[in-house]
C-alpha cells in the first residue's frame, strides 16, 4: 500500500516529501488518542458528579488532582501539530467546526477555572464552581461527539443531519461517562464504587449505539468509504475489528452485571476494555478516513508544509518526543488500581 501511494504521487518511499507528511500524520493520531483516553475518564468523572450525591463529590474531583493539569496539555499538542504540519487544511477545516470548537473551547476554560477555583474557594461556595466542572464536562463531551459527527458527515451541512450531530453529542457524553465510571469502580470501594457500576451500565448502551451509528452513517454518507470496507483483503480485517469491538460492549455489561452482586477488591477489565474500545473506534475511522485530511478532497500530502518547515519541526520533534513519552509514563502509571490513601509522616523521629 505504501508503495502503491508513493507511485501514484510520484516519489520513492525513501523520499522525505513522501514519509513525512505520514510520520506527522502518525504524531497527530497518537495525540487524538493520548487525549482521547487519558482526558476521557477525567471528562467522565467530570459529567458524573453532576450526578453523583453531594457527599460523593469531593471524593470524585480529588482522585482527579494528579492528573488535571497533564490532561490539559493533549488538545494543545494536536492542535499545534496539526497547525504546524498540515497548514494548508486548517482553514478549511477549521473553518467547517467553528461552532463545536467554540463549545468545546468554552468547555474547557470552565473545567479548567471551576477546578482551581473550587480548590481555593470557601467551603460555602465550593459547590458552585463544582457545578461549573460539571457542566464543563458535559459540554466537553458534547462537543466532541459533535465534531466527530460532522467529520464522519463531511462537513455536510444539507437537512437531515441535524439529528445525527445531537445524537452523537448525547452518545460521546456517555462514552465519556462509561471511561468514568468504569475508572471509579477501578480506584474506590463502597458506595462510590457501587454507583459508578450502575452509571456504566446506563451509558455501556448508548455508547454502543454511537459506535453502530457512526458506522452507518459514515458508509452512507461517504460511498467511497463503504467501498473501501467490502473490496479487496480490508474486507475481513474491518469485518474482525466490529465483532471485536462488539464482543467488547457485551463483555462490559456482563462485567458490569456481576459486580452488582458480587464484591471484589478491584477490578481493572471495563476499564481496560472500554480504553481499547475507544482506541479501536479511532482506528477504524483513521483507516476510513486515510489517505485524506478532508475526505475525497484533501490528502495529507496536498494539506502538508512546504518540506523546509517539516524537515525543522522533524528536528524539533525528536528532540521532544523522548520527553513526553517519559513524561506521560511519569505522570499516568498511576491511574491503574485501587487508590489508597498516602502514608502519615512519623512525628515521633
Amino acid at each position: 500500500m505504501i508503495q502503491h501511494l508513493a507511485t501514484s504521487l510520484s516519489l520513492a518511499p525513501s523520499d522525505p516529501a513522501f514519509w513525512l507528511p505520514l510520520a506527522f500524520l502518525s504524531i497527530l493520531f497518537a495525540t487524538v488518542v493520548a487525549g482521547t483516553i487519558l482526558d476521557g475518564f477525567d471528562i467522565g468523572v467530570g459529567c458524573l458528579s453532576l450526578v453523583a450525591p453531594a457527599a460523593l463529590r469531593p471524593r470524585m474531583l480529588s482522585l482527579l488532582n494528579p492528573w488535571r493539569d497533564a490532561n490539559e496539555f493533549w488538545l494543545f499538542l494536536g492542535l499545534g501539530v496539526f497547525a504546524l504540519a498540515f497548514p494548508y487544511a486548517w482553514a478549511e477545516v477549521m473553518g467547517q467546526l467553528s461552532l463545536p470548537l467554540l463549545l468545546l473551547a468554552l468547555g474547557t476554560l470552565a473545567r479548567s477555572v471551576c477546578f482551581e477555583f473550587r480548590l481555593r474557594a470557601p467551603t460555602e461556595q465550593q459547590g458552585w464552581w463544582q457545578l461549573g466542572f460539571a457542566l464543563g464536562s458535559v459540554s466537553t463531551a458534547f462537543a466532541h461527539g459533535v465534531l466527530l459527527a460532522q467529520v464522519i458527515i463531511n462537513y455536510d451541512t444539507s437537512a437531515g443531519y441535524g439529528w445525527f450531530l445531537v445524537f452523537m453529542g448525547f452518545c460521546a457524553v456517555a462514552a465519556y461517562v462509561l471511561l468514568g465510571a468504569s475508572w471509579l469502580l477501578m480506584r474506590e470501594t463502597g458506595e462510590l464504587r457501587f454507583r459508578a457500576v450502575v452509571w456504566g451500565r446506563r451509558a455501556v448502551r448508548w455508547f454502543a449505539a454511537g459506535a453502530v451509528a457512526a458506522s452507518v452513517v459514515l458508509s452512507l454518507a461517504n460511498p467511497g468509504v463503504l467501498l473501501k470496507w467490502s473490496e479487496g483483503a480490508p474486507r475481513s480485517g474491518v469485518l474482525i475489528l466490529w465483532l471485536a469491538i462488539l464482543l467488547g460492549f457485551v463483555v462490559i455489561e456482563m462485567n458490569l452485571q456481576r459486580l452488582l452482586n458480587v464484591s471484589a477488591r478491584s477490578t481493572a477489565l471495563p476499564f481496560i476494555i472500554t480504553l481499547a474500545i475507544f482506541i479501536a473506534v479511532l482506528v477504524g475511522l483513521g483507516f476510513s478516513f486515510f489517505p485524506f485530511i478532508v475526505l475525497d478532497q484533501i490528502t495529507l500530502w496536498d494539506a502538508a508544509a512546504d518540506l523546509g518547515t517539516l524537515q525543522i519541526i522533524w528536528l524539533l520533534s525528536l528532540c521532544a518526543l523522548p520527553f513526553l513519552a517519559l513524561f506521560s509514563i511519569w505522570v499516568y502509571w498511576r491511574i491503574f488500581g485501587l487508590s489508597r490513601p498516602p502514608t502519615p509522616p512519623d512525628f515521633k523521629q
